[in-house]
This record gives structure tokens, C-alpha cells and sequence, in this order.
């Protein structure tokens, strides 16, 4: 029979639509049916999808520059059989409607789908009052057996998100001199989503003596106020700020760093990289009076500045990584050869030594960060994939400070942070040229949800088939142990659960695509019920693990719960 559509829907044709009132749209699929749900506002009587199964927009019902050939209305299905609003009831589906969340599953064949081609239009829509969403494009999984999974695909995200131990970060104070105040800390994060910030922490004053309590103090007391806002921060110490070079020698060095040994495991929480430091004008290892001067540096020289290394990382946790001023400096302590896949994250020195340029862009050598680029540069870009990659700019020095440039090496060498305090006419030079929001996504890692694929239905005791697409869409990896956990969510009661994920995001590298699989147990201990699916990567810190601000939320629309930092999968499981 065919069916009249009531007066109030001729809006259809002519209303502008609006999108507000739709949301965390969702469209899945498996070899059998096609999964479709929105999330709504108000209290419409209509919930519809339109669904262009041939993708023509000149056939079939006209609506957001699709050819609906198909029409699903609250509980039923129709088929378009003339072009304008003249649809044909065909059979009811299963729906839901609960809590602004409504839910169809229609039977592929009822639609004529049959992957050919593999992919529809589809434009949902409420009323009244009306409001339309933007056309979605379904690219269907293809053949995944009845009942052994249905795939659900997510919409990326421009946003740039306040993501832990990445992006832009600032540098304040000298950390030895005024302390950090958690309100303006916890600013960054909120209104600049920025998570990092830099403690330079002199001393000077204990070249010939060791570092007074008080200053001990001040440290411990500089990292508690970092952990309470929410941010990490990068270490550096040194002992001048002149050109002199006036720093202390290896004895000294090596006491100290005894004397911080316990303050730096206690807050390795919240420390995101240590820059090597200590030698010379700002811990930079240039201008210096115990380790060889600039060009004048003996084999001894050499021997001291490896023994600074060397201690620091004996002293610092092995889960963090030191960075040194130059690839110069790494090449001649520890060799020349790049870092490999199979040597990364193995816990020995040269897993554990990245690098940091604080004259980015600043001339052709970037000031003497570079030696003999055409070697230098490849090993960079080949050892970055796996070590911490940061810095800041120096000197405006157009165009290699420019755009371009900028964005082809921060690519490159797998760049992770960058000052946004200094130089600032550089920062400023990349707003103009309209680089900098994509510096602000890019830098670092960036996970972004491609597409997920489970049963509806998982057995306590029993492996649950899990494929789980995530693609980095950043320039670098995480550089630091990162858990992965599916947390499954009681739909009633709302009891967590949360099942450890045997991957490593250290691993997913720029530009690649990642399956987490290919299955998950369900332990017995999780009461039969329906429970919703979350995405979870905290921090593996016991003190920071259920703190959502040390979470990665995903890059994808309607996925981030900044309440808990999971990411929700927009499914339902139920365990039997």
C-alpha cells in the first residue's frame, strides 16, 4: 500500500535544516543487517533515517543532496517508489527509543543492499521541530559472518585536544626561583589545551656544595603543584645561565644527581622527558668550563660528558627517557647507528636517549645542532619513530622558519613538543601562514578512531572477537608506557569493568593504522547484563590512572567522557 505523509512533514522540502538536536550519529554493520542510531534532543514525534543505497541523488526522495531510496520512520521501513514524498511501507524493523538515544536494525537485503557498491548515504532527522543532520556516508565492513561481529565507524575530529605529554608547552619561570601556581597551570590545560611545562631548575649556588634541603623541597613541591593541575612537565637542570661556561665539575654533577635521585623517582609521574643539562650555559653543552669548551672536547671530555649521561639515566626510572642537545652528541657517546624497531623501548641507553633542538629552524645548521645534515638528518628522522623528539625556536630566519619547512620537518623527526613562549615571532609567523592549527593537532601523537568490530552478544569466560581500527594521525608516537584498556560499562547499575589490552601505543606510529585484537576475554567475575563499550589509554601511574586528565581522549566526535576519559565505543554488549 502506498502511504500519505501528514501536512506538518511538506517542511521536509523546504525548511533549512539545523543539527543541533542530532548527535553521535552511528551506522554499523555485519554480513546480515545494517545498525543505525543517533542521539536526539527534545521530544519529537518522528525519529527517521533516509538511506540512498545507490548513491544518486537523482533518484529517490531528495533530502541533503542525497536520492533516499529507503526511509525508516520510528518503527517502520518504507521504499521511495516515485521520486518525490511517495513511499511504500514495507515491512517493521526492530527499533528503540530510550534516553535521546534511538536505534534501528534493518536486514541488508530489505534494502537491496548487497556491497554493491559498498557504501550509502544516509541523513537523519527529527520532528518537530525539525531538525536534519548533515549527510553520513556508510562504507559497509563487508564479510563479517552473521552474529560474529557488527562494525561501527567513527567521524574524525578537527579539535585540538589537551592530551598528555604532547603539543605545545610553557615555559614560565625559572623553576629553582618561583613556583609554579596550579590555577594558572590548570588554565593552560583548560583554555590553551596545553599539558606540558618546562622546570629549568638552576644550581648555581651549590657548584661547589651539595643542593640545600630547601631546594630539594622546592622541586618536590614544584611537581606536586604540576601533578594537581593536571600537567607534566619537562626537567632540565643546569648550572648557569653565562657564556662563560662557569658549571661544576663531574664530581659535583654526579653528587647531585644522588641527592635527586629519590625526587626524581618519586615524581617520574609527572615528569615527561629529563633534557640532559647540567654542562655548560643553560645545560646546553656548548659554553662550558669542566667538559670541553665549543670544538675543544678530548676524548676525556667526551668520557665526562658520557658519565653525566650515564648517571642520569641510572638515577631516573627506566620508564623515561633523557634527551640530549644535539644528534652529534648521541653519535659520538653511543654510536652512529640509528635506533631500531627491534631495539626500542628495551630499556638499554640507547632506547632511552632522544633529542631536543632549541634552535629549530634558526639558520641552516639551526646553530650548530647540525653537523653534516646528510647524515644526521636521516638518522633523526629514523631514530625520532621511537625516542622523544622536542624543542623550541631561536631566531626568525625566513623562509626555512616559515610554514613550509616547519611543518616538513616537525614531520620529519617526529616531533612531540615545541615552546610556545619562545621565539615568538616564529610562533606568530606560523599563525599568519596558517600552520599553526595543524602544529597544534599534529604535534605528537594523535589517535583517532577508524572503526570497531564486536558481537552484540559475549559469554563470561569466552574470548569476545575484538577489531578495534585506530589510525595516528599526529607526527609522533607516545614516548612514554601508555596502557590500553576496553572498560566495559553496566548499562544499569554502572558498574566498570575494566580488561587490560595486550598493545602498546608506543608502537603506533605516524601516519599508520593499528588493530587492537584479535579478541578479548571476558573475565567470569563480570554479572551477566548489558553493559556499554569504552576505549580507555591512562596513564599506567598508579596515582594518575583514573584521572581523566592524563587520559588520551581519541580524535573523533562524541566519543570523549571528560568525566571518567574513556572514549566511548557508541555500542552496547550483552554478557550471557
Amino acid at each position: 500500500m502506498r502511504r500519505t505523509m501528514l501536512l506538518l512533514s511538506g517542511l521536509l522540502l523546504t525548511s533549512s535544516p539545523a543539527q543541533a538536536a542530532i548527535s553521535a550519529v552511528v551506522v554499523g554493520n555485519d554480513a546480515a543487517s545494517v545498525q543505525y542510531q543517533f542521539q536526539y534532543s527534545g521530544t519529537p514525534a518522528f525519529r527517521r533515517a533516509y538511506i540512498d543505497v545507490d548513491r544518486n541523488p537523482s533518484t529517490g526522495f531528495a533530502q541533503q543532496a542525497i536520492g533516499a531510496d529507503y526511509l525508516l520512520e520510528n518503527g517502520s521501513l518504507y521504499a521511495n517508489v516515485g521520486g518525490g514524498w511517495n513511499w511504500q511501507f514495507i515491512k517493521t524493523v526492530t527499533y528503540t527509543d530510550s534516553a535521546g538515544t534511538v536505534r534501528w536494525t534493518v536486514a541488508r537485503a530489505d534494502i537491496g543492499e548487497t556491497a554493491t557498491p559498498n557504501d550509502a548515504d544516509v541523513v537523519f532527522q527529527v520532528e518537530a521541530p525539525l531538525e536534519t543532520s548533515a549527510k553520513y556516508t556508510h562504507v559497509y565492513s563487508g564479510g563479517t559472518t552473521p552474529g560474529t561481529g557488527t562494525t561501527t565507524q567513527y567521524t574524525a575530529s578537527s579539535a585540538t585536544f589537551a592530551n598528555p605529554e604532547r603539543g605545545f608547552y610553557h615555559h614560565i619561570n625559572n623553576c629553582n626561583e618561583t613556583d609554579f601556581v596550579a590555577s594558572t597551570l590548570s588554565a593552560f590545560r583548560t583554555n590553551e589545551k596545553i599539558t606540558q611545562v618546562i622546570c629549568v631548575f638552576y644550581l648555581a649556588e651549590f657548584k661547589n656544595s651539595p643542593i640545600s634541603q630547601a631546594q630539594l623541597e622546592r622541586f618536590q613541591r614544584q611537581a606536586n603543584t604540576v601533578r594537581a593541575a593536571g600537567l607534566k612537565m619537562i626537567v632540565r637542570f643546569a648550572y648557569t645561565t653565562s657564556e662563560s661556561g662557569d658549571d661544576a665539575p663531574l664530581s659535583r654533577v654526579t653528587a647531585h644527581l644522588d641527592q635527586l635521585a629519590p625526587y626524581l623517582s618519586a615524581n617520574s609521574d609527572v615528569i615527561s622527558v629529563v633534557q640532559t643539562g647540567f654542562v655548560g650555559a643553560w645545560g646546553e653543552w656548548a659554553y662550558t668550563q669542566n667538559f670541553g669548551n665549543l670544538g675543544n672536547v678530548s676524548q676525556t671530555d667526551w668520557n665526562n660528558r658520557k658519565a653525566v649521561v650515564d648517571k642520569l639515566l641510572s638515577v631516573l626510572p627506566v620508564s623515561r627517557m633523557v634527551q640530549l642537545r644535539t644528534p652529534k652528541f648521541k653519535r659520538t657517546m653511543y654510536g652512529t647507528t640509528a635506533l631500531s624497531a627491534a631495539q626500542a623501548y628495551n630499556g638499554s641507553a640507547n632506547a632511552r636517549i632522544g633529542h631536543h633542538n632549541d634552535c629549530f629552524l634558526a639558520s641552516a645548521d639551526d646553530y650548530g645542532t647540525y653537523t653534516n645534515t646528510s647524515v644526521e638528518y636521516p638518522y633523526l628522522s629514523a631514530e625520532t619513530n621511537y625516542l622523544a623528539m622536542g624543542g623550541e625556536t631561536c631566531a626568525l630566519n625566513p623562509p626555512r622558519s616559515d610554514c613550509a619547512t616547519a611543518l616538513s620537518e616537525m614531520a620529519s623527526f617526529h616531533y612531540s613538543y615545541l615552546n610556545i613562549d619562545y621565539s615568538t615571532p616564529v610562533i606568530n609567523g606560523w599563525t599568519s601562514g596558517g600552520c599553526r592549527p595543524e602544529i597544534d593537532r599534529r604535534l605528537g601523537y594523535r589517535f583517532a578512531l577508524v572503526s570497531a568490530t564486536f558481537p552484540a552478544t559475549a559469554t563470561r569466560g569466552a574470548a569476545m572477537p575484538l577489531d578495534i581500527q585506530i589510525k595516528n594521525e599526529g607526527w609522533a608516537a607516545p614516548f612514554n608506557p601508555r596502557s590500553v584498556e576496553l572498560v566495559l560499562r553496566n548499562t544499569s547499575s554502572g558498574a566498570v569493568y575494566r580488561l587490560p589490552l595486550s598493545v602498546d601505543p608506543r608502537r603506533w606510529l605516524a601516519g599508520t593504522t593499528t588493530s587492537i585484537g584479535p579478541s578479548v576475554t571476558i573475565p567470569t567475575s563480570v554479572p551477566a547484563g548489558s553493559y556499554a563499550v569504552l576505549l580507555n589509554l591512562p596513564d599506567p601511574a598508579p596515582s594518575l590512572s583514573t584521572r581523566p586528565e592524563y587520559a588520551i581522549q581519541l580524535a573523533n566526535q562524541n566519543v570523549w567522557e571528560a568525566s571518567t576519559g574513556f572514549n566511548s565505543l557508541q555500542r552496547t554488549v550483552t554478557v550471557q
